[in-house]
């Protein structure tokens, strides 16, 4: 399809800079009807049906962009996927000089020797440290990889905030260097609201990489190749999936990292199945989705994979029509931006 479908005017008093506090306050535009109706997050548990199962993903946002020098030369490093218990693979600015078997210090004891280029642009590293060690080193050294639409300056006194911020009250497993932004509206309140309404909730584990802030710079979507990330779906989730369903419960995915990942899991026989490994599936229009019924997800950018996804979901003419209607009321985009709750198209 031309990407040029999937493009549109966004202003920039528009894109959140700080999250709706607390996080359930956000606005939720609601599509699961015929129109449109303007909500709040904490409205949710009315939204959904007893029996439905909400999906979210836990993986843990780290610390991932991390200040450095070669030589007299200062280096911005942003880890974007775990290659080794020790090494990453990285976006680095300035990058096109690096070579292999320069080395990048970080901290007096923290440092990575470039061991690899990629075709992308990205570099290998091999870190001095590994396991524990490596991920104790971040969070001393390294700084929350915010999107480059969310406006800091580095002694923003915001950056402390967003170490919290910038995570879901269910972040468990350490990987991400981009949060499952859906997830973010979710506070022990609106959780205990949807167990009081018999409404179940379970994760599986995708760790988002920074490909997800990549616009399509291809012309047709048939040319551009998706970014991988490592997930998995547990056994437990999965019977759990198939005791909701059997029930006449909905699936509902938090997020688009879900929903990729559960349908990554689901084979042609719409019989989602246990999975651990790499993920690059790619959704457009004329996807037959499998799995998931509802998708709970904030506004993405124009061109992106996610707007991509979301206009299979409910219909490009539906999404485009909706976006307008939240430029139009003020609706805030992106990372810590407002939220709505889409219905899959039939």
């Amino acid at each position: 399809m031309n990407v040029d479908l999937f493009d549109f005017e966004l202003s920039r008093e528009l894109i959140a800079d700080r999250p709706a506090d607390p996080r359930d306050s956000a606005r939720l535009l609601d599509l699961t009807g015929t129109g449109f109706s303007d909500r709040i997050v904490h409205n949710l548990p009315e939204l959904l049906q007893p029996g439905d199962l909400l999906i979210g993903n836990n993986t843990k946002v780290i610390p991932a962009r991390l200040d450095g020098r070669r030589g007299a030369v200062c280096i911005e490093a942003t880890l974007h996927m775990r290659a080794a218990d020790d090494e990453w693979f990285a976006f680095a600015k300035p990058g096109k000089r690096l070579k292999e078997g320069q080395r990048i210090e970080f901290a007096g004891d923290f440092s990575a020797e470039v061991t690899g280029k990629c075709a992308d642009g990205s570099i290998r590293l091999k870190f001095n440290a590994g396991g524990a060690e490596f991920f104790r080193q971040l969070e001393t050294y390294g700084r929350m990889p915010l999107p480059p639409y969310i406006r800091r300056k580095k002694n923003d006194a915001q950056t402390a905030a967003d170490r919290k911020n910038y995570q879901t009250v269910f972040a468990e497993h350490e990987g991400a260097v981009a949060a499952p932004t859906a997830g973010l509206h979710f506070t022990p309140e609106l959780f205990a609201a949807l167990n009081a309404r018999g409404i179940q909730f379970e994760t599986v584990t995708l760790h988002v990489g920074a490909g997800t802030f990549l616009p399509v710079k291809a012309d047709d979507t048939d040319d551009h190749k998706m970014h991988a990330e490592w997930g998995t779906v547990s056994p437990a989730v999965v019977e759990k999936i198939h005791a909701a369903r059997a029930a006449g419960g909905r699936i509902v995915a938090i997020g688009t990292t879900s929903l990729r990942l559960l349908e990554s899991a689901t084979p042609a026989q719409k019989k989602i199945q246990p999975f651990t490994g790499e993920t690059d599936i790619f959704i457009t229009p004329g996807y037959q989705f499998k799995i998931v019924d509802l998708l709970l997800t904030n506004f993405h950018l124009p061109r992106s994979t996610l707007f991509m996804l979301v206009a299979a979901f409910a219909g490009l003419d539906r999404i485009h029509a909706a976006y307008e209607h939240a430029k139009q009321t003020g609706y805030r985009f992106y990372s810590y931006g407002d939220a709505c709750l889409l219905k899959l198209q039939t």
